[in-house]
């Protein structure tokens, strides 16, 4: 009896342990984000320039890992490559990032994200400094574990010698999350 009653618990015991959702999962990710600028040589009512209003004026790229947790909670250790060419600043932001998913439907997920972390220049210019981010995007389920990105961020770059020494973009991007 002793040995059905073993053998009827240890069945329960891995059949439990087999079948429960997993509470977190790893996942790696990638984005490029691009800026539009002012255009300084834009004059409004002016056809004949052929000038646009807005022009592309940074380019940021990246790549990190991270966890997440109960498909709702993500933190991430992130690094990246920043050029801003109407400056000519090459910044190297390494940060973490805290992810919130306020929505989700269908492995689809609206999210919200925060970033803090540190910037190097490798430029003797400007100094390193401080980086902060803030942004919402939208992350659709692809097949199997690659999921698609589209976010729009806000990023300030604390460089001194510019206004108030600090260097602000928002910035539109496209990115994946493979988990």
């Amino acid at each position: 009896m002793k040995k059905i009653l073993l053998l009827i618990f240890f069945f329960c015991l891995t059949s439990t342990l087999f079948s429960q959702q997993k509470t977190g999962r790893p996942f790696f990710t990638g984005d490029v984000n691009f800026t539009l600028g002012v255009n300084e040589n834009y004059t409004i009512f002016n056809d004949d320039d052929n000038e646009t209003f807005l022009v592309p004026s940074a380019l940021f790229f990246r790549v990190g890992f991270g966890y997440e947790f109960k498909r709702r909670v993500a933190i991430a250790f992130n690094t990246g490559f920043d050029y801003h060419w109407n400056y000519a600043v090459s910044a190297f932001p390494t940060y973490g990032s805290l992810k919130y998913n306020i929505k989700e439907r269908d492995d689809n997920a609206f999210f919200t994200e925060v970033r803090y972390g540190k910037m190097w220049t490798p430029s003797s210019n400007y100094p390193d400094g401080n980086y902060y981010g803030l942004g919402v995007g939208l992350q659709v389920a692809g097949e199997k574990r690659w999921n698609t990105i589209l976010r729009l961020d806000f990023h300030r770059k604390g460089i001194i010698g510019f206004e108030n020494n600090r260097l602000d973009s928002v910035s539109l991007g496209i990115g994946f999350s493979f988990f």
